[in-house]
């Protein structure tokens, strides 16, 4: 597409979006059911736009022992196609592959990470593997790639971890503000689905809350499409069974 073309396109969902927000009641508290359905109803973009939470948790990232972290697979996927690296030797490379990993190797893996060719979204590794993995910390850290055997991410059941991957595992982490930021699934998900997919999340981050977290845990939460408006959502219809 043309830079004008794009340009017009861009120019053209801002203004829809302002007509949108104009018209919303910004102070409303929706149900999950509510914000779904209506939030769906205004993705209106030209792709399949992703159904994003932003949930404030009421934590002190400075503290070490507070820190939210944890792996939760959606019961209806994410609609994403998450391509899978995985640092295994022998036959754990072939039961990797077997799996569905796109790309399994060890020392020329990690010689491709370091030359910046990533194109993946997830890393898995067998124990043995994380000497040479350690060594790519500055590079798949940052991105948030680095294997983690609490995340399960370094395991020798790969073939597992393979699957839990392309079939809806989602990461999620407290930013330093305390603000939890996932996508859940996509426009094209039926509410019902959506709504599974949410509280499944919803009810991942719960049991994560740290020992040491004193007053209230879950602060607030909003609902947001990719291009859309976003709609504050009332606690308890998350933690309420569908």
């Amino acid at each position: 597409m043309a830079k004008k073309e794009q340009a017009k396109v861009k120019s053209a969902y801002t203004k829809r979006l302002r007509k949108v927000r104009e018209a919303q009641d910004t102070t409303q508290i929706w149900s999950l059911e509510d914000a779904v359905k209506y939030i769906k109803s205004n993705a209106t973009a030209k792709f399949d736009e992703t159904i994003e939470i932003a949930i404030n948790l009421g934590i002190d990232t400075k503290q070490s022992d507070q820190n939210v972290r944890g792996m939760v697979v959606l019961p209806n996927g994410t609609g994403k196609n998450v391509r899978v690296a995985v640092f295994a030797k022998g036959p754990k490379a072939e039961e990797a592959k077997k799996a569905g990993a796109d790309i399994v190797g060890d020392d020329d893996l990690a010689q491709r990470i370091q030359k910046g060719d990533m194109p993946f979204e997830r890393v898995i590794a067998t124990p043995d593997m994380m000497g040479v993995v350690g060594k790519l910390g500055q590079v798949l850290g940052p991105k948030g790639l680095m294997p983690n055997p609490k995340l399960g991410t370094v395991t020798m059941d790969v073939t597992s971890a393979v699957k839990a991957a392309k079939g809806g595992a989602v990461e999620f982490r407290a930013q330093k503000e305390g603000i939890v930021h996932v996508g859940v699934g996509k426009a094209s998900f039926d509410e019902k689905k959506l709504c599974e997919n949410i509280r499944a999340l919803l009810d991942a981050v719960v049991k994560a809350k740290p020992a040491t977290m004193k007053g209230n845990y879950l602060r607030k939460a909003s609902l947001s499409s990719t291009m859309g408006p976003g709609v504050k959502l009332e606690l308890a219809s998350l933690l309420r069974a569908a």
